[in-house]
């Protein structure tokens, strides 16, 4: 299936909203107010399956359903199986519970000092500043919290999470996430990233948000000012498949890196809609010509209700295999289980090595052939040399 970054969502012919003016669908306010949020607004758009209709009746109760005009324009209206539709439209499955899954999948929780400040790692920490999205992914980690379905009841608080990092000067790295910061205001934003360019030990400002994928028309200049002026400030994005690579997209993601906005794009691995090594090329690829470095495709977190979009890790692997060695290294993710409970993102990757020993490390390389690195040329201190070990294949 070709796949490109040239779709423009405003000019498509079928698009439910093409007599918009121009002006009102590049406004990002308009888009979040004519979101698809409620089963009657979507029944008239679409003809929806039984699992759709059952899942957007639940979806209240679990997470909120949200849907841009721009990125509902994506959707193949007459292709259940669209990639971009199971991502945003609720279905039945969310509705099943399976043992092994839990409402905060990766131990957030029990590593909150203050409300809305995540410290897992010794010197980064989470900062949670909104419930809040332009459109919800069916598989969201947070969906306990996002949308407040759930009654989570979260309210963030800046100057408590603000006095933590102050206070604590090991924290060099604070990552902005939420729901998604690019839903604060401007004048909000730009109080947040001076205060925290205000603490010494702060090196380090990264923003998570899948804003310029929903909602590429956020990305406006005054915007970019002030990551301009706050900079450098990077930011992680979240596109799943190539069909997100519009026009749009690419515009939002160059007016962001010629602001100094350093962009990587993270994936979660989905059952049916990147599940597979062709597709997961063409998005990277794509993400390249976008000024995006792919950096990380995560495992899918067991959140309650996620099953019907997990895919296998072994399916992941496979991919990981096709894409080393067949890719430019620029283009290769890192494939990352966060570890259930709390144990922070683990790297899963195809075994390479086959055997280390006193002599040498035996690897095969990305077509299967075998070879040897020598070690005898190493000084090793006999407290940290490799004991000799077989690993599986």
């Amino acid at each position: 299936m070709p796949y490109t970054e040239d779709r423009n969502t405003w000019y498509e012919g079928q698009g439910i909203w093409k007599d918009t003016p121009k002006s009102d669908w590049e406004d990002w306010t308009w888009q979040l107010r004519n979101r698809i949020t409620s089963l009657e607004q979507l029944e008239p758009l679409i003809d929806l399956t039984e699992g759709e209709m059952k899942g957007c009746q639940h979806a209240n109760k679990k997470l909120a359903m949200a849907i841009t005009p721009y990125f509902f324009n994506l959707i193949d209206r007459d292709d259940p199986d669209c990639p971009i539709r199971k991502q945003v439209i609720p279905r039945a499955g969310e509705m099943i519970a399976s043992a092994e899954e839990m409402l905060d999948p990766v131990g957030e929780d029990a590593h909150s000092p203050v409300p809305g400040l995540v410290h897992r790692y010794p010197d980064r920490v989470l900062f949670l500043v909104t419930d809040r999205c332009a459109a919800y992914c069916r598989y969201c980690t947070r969906s306990r919290l996002v949308s407040n379905a759930q009654d989570y009841n979260f309210h963030p608080e800046f100057e408590q999470g603000l006095k933590y990092i102050e206070t604590h000067p090991e924290v060099r790295d604070v990552l902005l996430s939420g729901g998604d910061p690019l839903l604060l205001s401007d004048n909000k934003l730009d109080y947040l990233l001076g205060r925290l360019r205000q603490i010494p030990h702060v090196e380090f400002i990264r923003i998570g948000s899948r804003i310029p994928v929903f909602m590429p028309q956020r990305i406006t200049e005054e915007l970019c000012e002030i990551f301009r002026k706050h900079g450098p400030v990077w930011m992680s994005i979240h596109a799943n498949h190539p069909k997100e690579c519009t026009a749009e997209l690419k515009a939002a993601c160059e007016r962001l890196a010629f602001a100094g906005v350093p962009l990587g794009n993270q994936s979660v691995l989905l059952n049916g809609i990147n599940d597979d090594a062709d597709v997961m090329k063409a998005l990277i690829h794509r993400l390249l010509r976008m000024r995006v470095r792919p950096y990380y495709i995560y495992q899918c977190d067991l959140i309650t209700g996620s099953a019907h979009l997990r895919a296998s890790v072994c399916k992941g692997l496979e991919i990981m295999k096709k894409l080393r060695g067949h890719t430019t290294g620029y283009a290769v993710p890192q494939y990352v289980i966060d570890a259930p409970g709390g144990g922070g993102k683990v790297p899963i990757n195809p075994q390479y090595i086959t055997k280390i020993d006193d002599e040498a490390i035996h690897f095969r390389n990305f077509e299967g052939k075998l070879f040897r690195y020598p070690l005898k040329s190493f000084t090793i201190d006999d407290e940290c040399r490799c004991h000799e070990q077989e690993i599986e294949c």
